[in-house]
């Protein structure tokens, strides 16, 4: 029997991708589509879809199934919480975050594209750009996401008109220009039927781009982590204390930004003290060089008070140290926000307590008007606000690192996250 090659598998490029689209555009079709066709999915899940489509009286499989985990989703027939799926090519390994659709769940959509590198868009062709699009696209570009591809679905129901996809796009374009969003696709497609999904389709053949799948193997992401600013948030000290590594000092933690590399001049926040680093280990092995997105132990050649929430760095590039920041939240409570009111804050491995100063205004996500008269922040809202932080947080902007540059809220009293913010 032959041995599986884990290592090649483990070492895979990952993408973490986001659908997002108004209700019934086929966002989870799309994914079960893309599952089923990729022959991500077992005989038996496929079975089970079958069986029941053909309870439902559903003329075709109902590959949505596949996705719609809750009991609710598939009553009513739509996305109510995000659902995660894992599947792999012989290219890269995917996780897909299926998120919904309905305004009131925004605050579902941020949590499952904080953490993507690229963001599908379903526009229904018959609809074409809606409210729902205009505020997907605007999430995506707030959070972020480098990468956007907007699928036109149900080409199918427009008799695969290249004139109506060449509508929507310039539509959807315009839109996106107001954005900062640096790199957006356009791709027509069928998630029902398969067309440009996975299997380049006949039925377009005025189209001459890439198929879904093959964008998602091919896209380029190595660049997407800031590999300039180094940023080492320490989030455990290792101290074994036994006989064999009597005086070993660890510090365990994942690269939030740039690369470090052994010998390299680092300083330590909040103190200032400077080091090099000594060594760089993962599980028992040494690495030269350690970039953003690798959890790493690293030691220093000197013995310096460290302890977690402190951030190495490099001495002349430091992020800036503040107790006064400016940023946007998205409000996921359903208690409100207090004005003037304390929370917990976390940021990074640093724990601290804030006070929200002021509210600046609430964004409009439909229209992208500031409200500058309405301050009441409530559930799914999105603010400008300005934070008094009760020790220096060391922050970067968003946009130049989505590590340093978010955090959450916690309320204290019950330790529910109230908020994630974006530093500006």
């Amino acid at each position: 029997m032959e041995k599986h090659n884990n290592s090649a598998y483990l070492n895979m490029e990952l993408l973490r991708f986001t659908t997002a689209g108004s209700v019934d555009d086929g966002k989870s079709t799309l994914i079960g589509r893309l599952l089923y066709d990729s022959k991500s999915i077992f005989q038996d899940q496929m079975d089970a879809v079958e069986e029941s489509s053909r309870r439902r009286g559903d003329e075709n499989v109902n590959l949505a199934l596949l996705t719609d985990g809750l009991r609710a989703e598939r009553e009513q027939g739509i996305t109510i919480d995000v659902a995660y799926r894992y599947f792999a090519t012989p290219k890269r390994k995917f996780i897909i975050a299926d998120t919904p659709g309905h305004i009131q769940y925004t605050r579902n959509m941020v949590t499952g594209a904080s953490t993507a590198n690229l963001a599908i868009i379903l526009i229904d062709a018959r609809k074409g750009v809606i409210e729902q699009t205009c505020r997907h696209t605007f999430i995506a570009s707030l959070l972020g996401i480098p990468h956007i591809v907007f699928c036109v679905n149900k080409m199918d129901l427009v008799d695969y008109s290249e004139e109506r996809f060449q509508e929507i796009k310039a539509e959807a374009e315009a839109f996106a220009a107001k954005l900062k969003v640096k790199d957006f696709h356009f791709l027509p497609i069928s998630a029902l039927e398969g067309d440009n999904v996975v299997n380049r389709s006949e039925k377009t053949p005025w189209y001459e781009g890439p198929t879904l799948l093959y964008l998602l193997e091919n896209i380029h992401i190595a660049s997407d982590e800031n590999l300039i600013d180094c940023r080492f948030p320490v989030q455990y000290v290792i101290r074994p204390q036994s006989n064999e590594f009597h005086d070993f000092r660890g510090y365990a933690g994942e690269v939030a930004g740039g690369v470090f590399k052994v010998g390299d001049e680092v300083a330590v926040l909040p103190s200032g003290f400077t080091s090099k680093v000594k060594t760089l280990e993962l599980n028992g092995e040494q690495f030269e060089e350690a970039f953003a997105g690798m959890a790493v132990t690293m030691t220093l050649e000197d013995e310096i008070d460290i302890s977690r929430g402190d951030m190495i760095v490099r001495v002349n590039n430091q992020p800036e140290s503040t107790q006064d920041v400016e940023a946007m939240i998205c409000w996921m409570n359903e208690k409100g926000m207090t004005p003037g009111g304390k929370y917990a804050i976390r940021h990074t491995s640093s724990d601290a307590r804030c006070m929200i100063k002021e509210v600046q205004y609430k964004m409009d996500i439909n229209t992208l008007h500031r409200l500058e008269d309405d301050k009441q922040i409530a559930m799914n809202d999105i603010a400008k606000v300005k934070l008094r932080v009760t020790k220096p947080l060391f922050v970067d902007k968003y946009e130049t690192n989505r590590h340093t540059g978010s955090f959450i809220l916690i309320d204290e009293a019950t330790n529910v996250t109230v908020a994630a913010g974006m530093v500006l």
